[in-house]
């Protein structure tokens, strides 16, 4: 089981299909930015990692290699994303409070 943790979300003006990036940290140890969340059609979303362009090739910055893990790195993004929009925060508001 994973530790997903400090999940922030970044919304942004909907264009093509992105809504949103999402950052975080897995088991307190590796920081992953930049993942974009995507709507689907049916109003479901999606996650889409990062890549770079490089020699002509798009190359996997990083992503799940297991569906169990994919999975519980989405549940965790979507249902923080879910909160920030629910709550009607600005733009580009994090899923945590500003600290004083």
């Amino acid at each position: 089981m994973l530790e997903i943790s400090e999940v922030e979300i970044a919304v942004v003006k909907p264009q093509n299909g992105l809504v949103a990036f999402a950052s975080f940290v897995i088991n307190g140890s590796i920081y992953c930015g930049s993942v974009g969340i995507m709507s689907r059609p049916n109003g479901d979303y999606r996650l889409l990692y990062p890549t770079r362009k490089i020699a002509g090739r798009q190359l996997d910055v990083f992503h799940p290699i297991s569906r169990d893990a994919g999975q519980q790195i989405h549940d965790a993004v979507i249902t923080k994303f879910e909160d920030v929009v629910k709550n009607g925060r600005n733009r580009y508001d994090s899923a945590y409070p500003a600290s004083v």
